[in-house]
């Protein structure tokens, strides 16, 4: 998009924001109004409707967005192109990625800079989301690859195993008591319990497992649903009678150090997957296929 106009208005139909618009490319609130208000001025009609803090498209506005987004797919698709007939063998050229936050936080980022150093000409940027989140940013044409955990699969996306993880109960570790003893799983539901938010992965796994039981998360006594691991974590080091569920992956730090410890519990086993996913049907992106292969044989010994 040769207009930066149009990239600005686009950023406000996406976010249905002007502050959000005005982050994403590093403008002041009153300039993005201001190319806003060129635009429907140059174009005669309305684009936006602004009701206090609410902000909704026109038809013409849906028009405009609708052509902008495509307009900057095609030049973005034509500079990969260009920059990829420099070397066939490399990849060079945007790559957005999206993970969902198990997968942010703790497996992918260790593989960044090595893939940055292979592919130097690779402009990389990664957003961190619940899994329904990725999915749906991969539907609008937002992330060129994702990777997610989770049960529930989309017919129009495509999903490519990267490696199998596990999801455990932990607690706060009882300072000189004994290791954490099986519990039975009824016992196990009955303390107040810190989970995920909906539409994240790992809630889904967790779900699932329960339903097979014929157990209903309404039913449970939960003490907070939080939106990462990392806070789930901190709340369960304060907290001594609730109990969590997290990747095993994301314990390492904490067990070594003896703030937290993994429960057994019986009947219970919560495996899951995590996988790439793309849209379906769409062939990826040199520098998508580049990331993937690398990121599988990264993890082809852990699978």
């Amino acid at each position: 998009m040769s207009d930066f106009r149009l990239r600005v208005f686009a950023a406000v139909a996406r976010h249905l924001s002007f502050t959000k618009a005005g982050q994403e490319l590093f403008v002041s609130q009153p300039a993005v109004t201001k190319h806003v208000r060129e635009l429907e001025a140059q174009y005669n009609q309305r684009l936006l409707e602004r009701r206090g803090n609410r902000v909704t498209l026109t038809e013409a506005g849906r028009l405009l967005h609708a052509h902008a987004e495509a307009a900057a797919a095609a030049q973005q698709q034509l500079e990969d192109q260009l920059l990829g007939l420099r070397d066939p063998d490399e990849a060079a050229g945007r790559l957005r990625l999206g993970a969902s936050t198990t997968l942010a936080q703790y497996v992918l980022p260790g593989l960044l800079p090595a893939f940055q150093a292979r592919y130097p000409q690779v402009q990389l940027s990664f957003l961190n989301a619940n899994s329904e989140r990725i999915a749906e940013a991969l539907l609008r044409g937002e992330l060129d690859l994702g990777f997610v955990e989770g049960r529930t699969k989309s017919h129009d996306l495509h999903y490519e195993l990267l490696l199998p993880d596990e999801l455990v109960a932990v607690r706060r570790t009882t300072p000189g008591g004994p290791p954490a003893a099986p519990l039975p799983l009824a016992e196990a539901l009955a303390h107040p319990l810190v989970l995920r938010e909906r539409g994240s992965g790992t809630l889904e796994i967790l779900e699932f497992a329960l339903r097979a039981q014929h157990i209903k998360l309404s039913a449970l006594p939960v003490a907070i649903y939080l939106d990462n691991t990392e806070a789930i974590k901190r709340y369960l080091e304060a907290a001594p009678t609730a109990l969590g569920f997290v990747s095993r992956r994301a314990l390492d730090r904490e067990l070594a150090a003896g703030l937290l410890e993994i429960v057994p519990i019986a009947g219970l086993h919560l495996a899951r997957q995590f996988e790439a996913v793309s849209v379906q049907g769409q062939p990826l992106a040199r520098p998508a296929q580049r990331f993937l292969s690398f990121a599988q044989a990264q993890f082809k010994g852990a699978r």
